[in-house]
């Protein structure tokens, strides 16, 4: 993959090019946000590896800026900041995924490698899922109940729609983080309760017949409770 890292501690910067260079990517580096935005806006990366905490511009700004601009390389956020509220704060923002310091070279190359998974699979076509009056168009990334155009960030798309896949199973939280966060550490984290109350608020709110539901103790389930 040709990659982006945007990180400005010069140690780190050279542990994690070594370990990606041998693996086989192309890696480009800037140690600022400034100079990160520039570098991401002007060429073609498939992955971004953004710190949060950095000189000029932070990393979430950076991160929105190339969202707003349309920019759809996948982005990896890579920080010490490790609170539900940051991960909440750096996925609204556009990331794709988030990783908190300190960290193993392991799983980083497993995260890259399951992000480049995901972005191939964006290339394929994704068929229309109905529930009820909620529609989700997987090839517009669009989502409409009844009349109602459902505005949703990334991140609340991908959460709705793995619960959609799966309507009227049962989906433990672990399995909702490793799917749609590729998050499989930290099973103290509430992200996902955060994010299905975000779910909730949208898709739930001004509708009679709810359908996100809690299995208590367990997870949660999509399904309509009117069939």
């Amino acid at each position: 993959m040709k990659i982006l890292l945007i990180e400005d501690e010069p140690k780190l910067v050279s542990i994690i090019q070594r370990d990606l260079t041998a693996e086989g990517h192309e890696i480009s580096v800037a140690l600022d946000g400034t100079t990160g935005l520039d570098m991401a806006m002007k060429m073609d990366f498939q992955l971004i590896i953004l710190d949060i905490m950095l000189p000029g511009i932070n990393g979430i700004e950076v991160c929105r800026r190339l969202r707003q601009a349309n920019q759809n390389a996948a982005i990896l956020m890579l920080t010490a900041l490790g609170t539900t509220e940051n991960v909440v704060v750096g996925l609204d923002s556009g990331a794709d995924d988030y990783m908190v310091k300190p960290f193993s070279l392991a799983e980083l190359n497993a995260r890259i490698r399951t992000l480049a998974r995901r972005n191939s699979n964006l290339a394929q076509p994704a068929n229309v899922i109905q529930i009820a009056d909620l529609v989700i168009n997987g090839d517009e990334k669009s989502v409409k109940r009844g009349d109602k155009i459902i505005d949703l960030t990334a991140t609340e798309y991908r959460l709705l729609e793995f619960l959609a896949k799966n309507k009227n199973h049962m989906l433990s939280r672990i399995e909702i983080l490793e799917h749609v966060w590729n998050i499989d550490f930290n099973m103290g984290t509430n992200v996902v309760d955060v994010y299905i109350n975000y779910l909730r608020k949208k898709v739930d709110k001004d509708f009679d017949n709810k359908l996100i539901h809690t299995v208590i103790g367990m997870g949660y389930i999509l399904k309509n409770n009117a069939a």
